[in-house]
């Protein structure tokens, strides 16, 4: 999937000092780089900050972009490294501040519960049995359907270490859809 001519005419003028041609630039990525960041993170709030965080390191490292590789898929490595790089401001600090995460970790309010999907739900609980590799190797790959290359890069790894991290995944979650989400079905 190569860039489009409009990309490449709104990143010339945001280049050239045009600013305001960034929006209209990532606006058809923000759902995309949401649904991203959500499935990282399983957080949709931190999912928010995550996007916030990747659209601003791309406007400041927009000249480092290579218009020979799609622009959708730069975006989604930069998502990708913020929401690595938010897991372990996060586990840091709960590390250094262990009581007040203790404190703070109430039971959840069952109506509120009630209010999410039960499907997005089990998706996002089976997708904490995947170690942070995997859930970004699943997610880049099989939710936001890159190609093996495109994760391998998107990721900064080879494609080899895709397809094993993928391959442990699908198995991890199967394991997990068949013990624990019983009412999430399997097509295949």
């Amino acid at each position: 999937m190569r860039m489009n001519e409009t990309e490449k005419e709104l990143i010339a003028m945001v280049l050239a000092g045009r600013t305001e041609a960034f929006e209209p630039l990532v606006t058809p990525y923000r759902g995309p780089l949401l649904a991203l960041a959500a499935r990282l993170t399983g957080n949709r709030e931190e999912a928010l900050d995550v996007v916030q965080e990747a659209l601003l390191r791309a406007y400041r490292s927009l000249r480092s972009f290579d218009p020979s590789h799609p622009f959708r898929n730069w975006l989604f490595q930069i998502a990708a490294n913020a929401a690595r790089d938010r897991g372990r401001r996060i586990s840091r600090e709960r590390a250094a501040f262990p009581e007040v995460i203790d404190r703070a970790a109430a039971p959840a309010d069952p109506e509120a519960r009630l209010d999410r999907r039960e499907t997005y739900s089990g998706v996002m609980s089976a997708l904490a049995v995947l170690s942070p590799r995997e859930r970004e190797v699943f997610v880049l790959r099989d939710l936001e359907e890159l190609d093996i290359r495109e994760t391998s890069r998107a990721l900064g790894c080879s494609s080899l270490s895709v397809r094993v991290s993928l391959s442990s995944a699908r198995k991890k979650l199967r394991l997990a859809i068949r013990q624990d989400f019983p009412h999430l079905k399997e097509d295949r």
